[in-house]
């Protein structure tokens, strides 16, 4: 089992569990777990009795906090150590098979290699540059290709304002004409109903002459209703009805043309960045009980999780996570391209991700890459990019079912609705180490529960 790094323990055991910062104004519970006193307050919310540890799930049946002056002091002497010190280097990037740092990248294979993998028959012939030469040369490529996508949008921007303009005022000029017809046709209506109302009043006048002299006026008083017969209010004119479908057809036609644009740019995307992701391999994913935790209740096809309200008498082994409500799959990836699906139901904390092998099982393990994760969740009511720090994902509605596609040769991993197939977040090339790579998952709470497919 590989040594324990002290500075790393020391800032897991500074760190609050809820925002994965420093302690500010630490206050511990009756369970001895201690938080930010704005994090635990905020996380408790109204509720005054019946409060629980976010960490262990104990109950507690009224609020107790007790402010850790100790921990405080603790955390304030290493804040000012680490600037002092500066931050720890990160370690150098192995090969898997020689166990040596990957200072080359190969271009045909577009994966970074070590000395030895240079020297073998599979790259004697490959043009190899040094890894630093390649990360500039990717990073002209990204900023070639970013300028080209601003590019693109600022077309359409310009497209888009230039047809609202021409919408705008074609509208305006129809709704001008419209109103003038039915402006027109009032009046008339309005004349039209000035004049019956006259002959009917003249005919009530009438009725009440006697009969010889009522049939005598009779027929004068129908002969001028039959000069002023009711007129039929005008119609819309075929030019007019022309211009409306016309305007309506362009309407149409805009709209397609833009489903089209937003079809289009997700893929072409997804191209850029390298193989398409209909190259991923589905692969068949099951849940490892001997990494879960204690909380977490697996389902008896081991293809669900959810988060019980007791911890289970379960074997402490090596393997199995004992703070954090983790659990891994079986299938482990060295190389090639595969993907899984992942139905999120509930719940406001959930994560979905990768993780390496080798990834810390026991005390405070952080959602992100420097602890060998990588994945995107629901956390404080946002839906989240778990890097470091996170990255806020502009989507309104969280999606119910991600796919997580994994390139173990790229060290790339990438998220996408299950459905239409839309972007959700990409870890870039080289983010995930050549080492072994198994799914991951996190319930943060009782009401989330997640199901692997297929």
């Amino acid at each position: 089992m590989a040594a324990t790094n002290p500075a790393k323990t020391l800032q897991d055991e500074l760190t609050c569990p809820i925002c994965l910062e420093y302690f500010k104004d630490p206050v511990s519970l009756d369970c001895d777990h201690s938080f930010c006193q704005a994090c635990i307050t905020q996380c408790w919310g109204g509720f005054t009795t019946d409060v629980s540890c976010p960490q262990c799930r104990v109950t507690f049946p009224q609020r107790n906090l007790r402010l850790n002056r100790q921990l405080r002091n603790i955390v304030e002497a290493a804040r000012e150590l680490r600037l002092q010190s500066g931050k720890e280097p990160k370690p150098e990037r192995l090969c898997e098979k020689h166990k040596e740092p990957l200072k080359l990248f190969c271009k045909e294979d577009e994966i970074p290699i070590c000395l030895v993998c240079d020297r073998s028959k599979e790259h004697r012939d490959h043009t190899v540059i040094p890894a630093e030469e390649a990360a500039k040369e990717f990073k002209r490529k990204t900023q070639t290709e970013r300028q080209k996508i601003v590019s693109e949008f600022q077309e359409l921007r310009q497209f888009l304002e230039e047809q609202e303009r021409l919408l705008l005022a074609q509208l305006e000029k129809l709704d001008e004409e419209i109103v003038k017809l039915q402006n027109e046709n009032v009046s008339k209506l309005s004349q039209e109903i000035s004049h019956l109302s006259e002959l009917i009043s003249e005919l009530e006048g009438k009725y009440q002459k006697p009969s010889g002299e009522f049939l005598q006026d009779d027929r004068s008083t129908w002969s001028r209703w039959e000069k002023g017969k009711f007129q039929q209010p005008m119609e819309i004119s075929p030019e007019l009805k022309k211009r409306l479908s016309d305007f309506s057809q362009k309407n149409v036609a805009l709209m397609k043309t833009l489903g089209k644009f937003k079809d289009i740019l997700p893929a072409k995307l997804e191209i850029r960045r390298g193989e398409p992701l209909e190259a991923h391999r589905q692969v068949c994913v099951t849940l490892d009980p001997d990494t879960a935790h204690p909380q977490l209740i697996l389902s008896e096809d081991l293809k669900s999780v959810s988060c019980g309200d007791t911890r289970q008498r379960l074997p402490n082994n090596p393997g199995r996570f004992d703070t954090v409500y983790y659990v891994l799959g079986c299938e482990g990836f060295t190389s090639g391209r595969h993907c899984w699906e992942v139905e999120v139901g509930g719940g406001r904390f959930w994560a979905v991700g990768v993780a390496r092998e080798s990834v810390r099982r026991k005390g405070w393990i952080s959602r992100s890459p420097e602890d060998g994760i990588w994945a995107v969740g629901q956390w404080k009511g946002q839906f989240q990019a778990l890097t470091s720090p996170e990255t806020r994902l502009p989507w309104r509605r969280v999606p119910k079912r991600i796919r997580v596609c994994l390139d173990c040769d790229r060290g790339q991993v990438t998220f996408i609705t299950a459905g239409d197939k839309a972007p959700i977040f990409t870890f870039p090339p080289g983010s995930v180490p050549g080492e072994r790579i198994r799914p991951w998952l996190w319930v943060g709470d009782k009401d989330t529960w997640l199901i692997l497919y297929p």
